[in-house]
């Protein structure tokens, strides 16, 4: 007699989203607290990517409330994929994963500038589910959820809409922005975001009409800030189209383009006749 195949509950996304919520304002809360102060820092990678004890502590407070959560509401729990935590393979076969980034911007927080950010998003097949992006320094919480839409501070948002690129207000890369004058000179290069979540997230407030993301961004640099995007009507995608997949065996991504849809989708075929390529 065949075996009986027992279907693991799914996560209740509503009160999902309120566990991660609550998490993501209490890491915030710890980060903020040792913001402008003496921290211990090192660098990791061949990157020479810098790294304070602010990540670490944010990272295993973020993990231990983030794991209850998904044992209450998934029955086996989720996956985990940090940017300060070391990979688990046993992440490519889970139907949910939590992806966390618990300071975007580390280089921004350990100057005491205020453009960072504690990034979370939930992923189901591949595609974030919930999110929340929260700058403390700024006091700016970015919340998310499929099909329900997404706020800041409690207030729905919405990505600027139309097409036109002149006077469109564009962040990115500064190699990106020097080429982008030569195609489109009248447009309005906006100040540096160091944290690329947060750079994102004005997207979805409408803040910026659009944002680039330069090649090797991470998941973690873009999963929750992808939902916000979306859900406030615009889009985040490769050059060549299409959505962004996550929890893939290398979650490192190429150049990726944010904006509104009809604007993004110019940017899309100016990015894809070469002239405006960069690594």
């Amino acid at each position: 007699m065949p075996a009986i195949e027992v279907q693991k509950p799914s996560p209740d996304l509503s009160q999902l989203a309120e566990r991660l919520g609550a998490a993501v304002r209490e890491a915030g809360a710890l980060a903020l607290s040792m913001f402008q102060k003496p921290l211990q820092t090192w660098t990791k990678g061949p990157s020479e990517s810098p790294v304070c004890e602010a990540d670490i502590a944010v990272n295993d407070l973020l993990r231990q409330r983030l794991s209850a959560a998904g044992e209450s509401f998934a029955g086996s729990g989720v996956a985990w994929l940090s940017e300060e935590s070391i990979d688990d393979p046993a992440r490519l076969t889970a139907r949910y994963i939590w992806i966390v980034d618990p300071i975007d911007g580390t280089r921004a927080y350990i100057a005491g500038l205020p453009d960072w950010t504690v990034s979370v998003a939930l992923i189901e097949a591949g595609r974030p589910v919930a999110a929340c992006l929260f700058a403390p320094a700024t006091a700016e919480f970015f919340m998310a959820r499929a099909n329900n839409g997404a706020t800041l501070n409690g207030s729905p948002i919405a990505a600027t809409t139309g097409a036109e690129l002149e006077q469109a207000r564009i962040a990115g890369p500064r190699a990106f922005l020097q080429r982008f004058a030569v195609v489109a000179p009248q447009f309005i290069a906006m100040p540096r975001v160091r944290s690329l979540a947060l750079r994102l997230a004005r997207v979805a407030q409408g803040s910026c009409d659009a944002a680039i993301a330069g090649g090797n961004s991470h998941d973690w640099d873009l999963a929750a800030a992808d939902l916000l995007v979306h859900e406030a009507g615009g889009m985040l995608t490769p050059i060549t189209g299409g959505n962004v997949t996550y929890n893939r065996p290398v979650p490192r991504h190429g150049t990726l383009v944010a904006a509104g849809r009809e604007r993004g989708a110019a940017l899309i075929r100016l990015l894809g006749d070469g002239r405006l390529a960069f690594s």
